[in-house]
């Protein structure tokens, strides 16, 4: 068993219920764990909601948890892979004053070689947005930093299995006795 610290991303199914949030926050909270990052959102199935949670820990302490989530009522199944074993991604919004799209040229060159995409440009100011792996957001996010964020955002991580995980036959059942 490993016994060093990683990023884990958890996956859960879950039917859709009010307190629900709470009671798999207190999970993490009662062992004292950060969240790294939260996301709902529908799922494959009609019904049924998919969580992906982003924690720091060992594999021993996912394992467990893992469990507590699964003893939930509305969990239907629980899920744990580390980065090497999903596709992830995050998305970012970043709000610019105006003026510096026209006159600095080093901004434009930096929407380009990262790949940003212009949201909106306005006249008091401009949005960009980058969608990536968090170190991709982190270095953008350093080099816009000279030029004055107004605002910054940065969404929950979504992610996918690089492997099948097989919960679509257990979704179907789920879904025609619901």
């Amino acid at each position: 068993m490993n016994s060093e610290k990683q990023l884990f991303t958890v996956s859960i199914y879950t039917e859709n219920s009010v307190g629900l949030l709470n009671r798999i926050s207190a999970i993490f909270q009662r062992r004292h764990i950060n969240i790294e990052s939260i996301n709902t959102s529908a799922s494959e199935i009609e019904g049924v909601s998919r969580w992906t949670i982003v924690v720091e820990v060992t594999e021993d302490q996912i394992q467990k948890i893992i469990g507590q989530i699964e003893k939930q009522i509305d969990v239907i199944r629980a899920y744990y892979h580390t980065d090497e074993e999903t596709i992830y991604q995050e998305s970012c919004l970043f709000k610019i004053k105006s003026d510096l799209f026209f006159e600095d040229l080093n901004i434009q060159k930096i929407i380009k070689e990262n790949n940003v995409h212009i949201v909106t440009v306005d006249r008091e100011f401009f949005v960009l947005e980058k969608s990536g792996r968090r170190s991709e957001i982190e270095t953008l996010h350093q080099q816009l930093k000279p030029f004055g964020i107004m605002q910054f955002v940065r969404s929950a991580r979504i992610a996918v299995t690089r492997d099948p995980l097989n919960i679509t036959p257990i979704l179907k059942t789920f879904q025609a006795i619901s």
